[in-house]
């Protein structure tokens, strides 16, 4: 397993996570529960990825759009305050970013079902289990 570290922080604090090994893929966190956000990326970074975070989709899309992160897989959850939710951070990286790999997470049953023309998978429901969650993601970067 290699070196973690937490390198600088962002804009609004939070940490943006890295692994010392350069091959390490990047997944970009984007959820608005501060708990929940910081609780799986920190769970990703442990399991050796890059991870950047997010608390809106608009955040996101600007982190996408910038030259200092190149993101592989978006998780991101659907319902979030904000002018985009994770239905319109997806069709925006479909859009621009046909080869990031998305995955969508809700509480809400109901507004999972539109979800999956625009995800590789998802949504997956919360509460998810973290080790399945890492499998999906596995399973997605392996085909990048």
């Amino acid at each position: 397993m290699p070196r973690k570290r937490i390198s600088d922080r962002d804009a609004k604090g939070r940490a943006v996570l890295q692994s010392s090994d350069q091959t390490a893929r990047t997944i970009l966190v984007v959820e608005d529960d501060c708990f929940i956000r910081t609780t799986i990326a920190e769970y990703l970074h442990e399991c050796g990825w890059h991870v950047v975070e997010a608390e809106t989709a608009t955040e996101a899309v600007a982190i996408l759009k910038s030259n200092n992160t190149t993101v592989d897989l978006v998780f991101s959850d659907i319902q979030m305050p904000g002018a985009m939710d994770g239905f319109g951070l997806a069709a925006w990286i479909r859009q621009h970013l046909p080869g990031v790999r998305i995955i969508l997470t809700s509480g809400d049953v109901k507004v999972c079902g539109a979800s999956t023309e625009l995800c590789d998978e998802g949504p997956i429901l919360k509460p998810y289990d973290q080790r399945r969650l890492v499998e999906r993601i596995r399973f997605h970067l392996q085909g990048n």
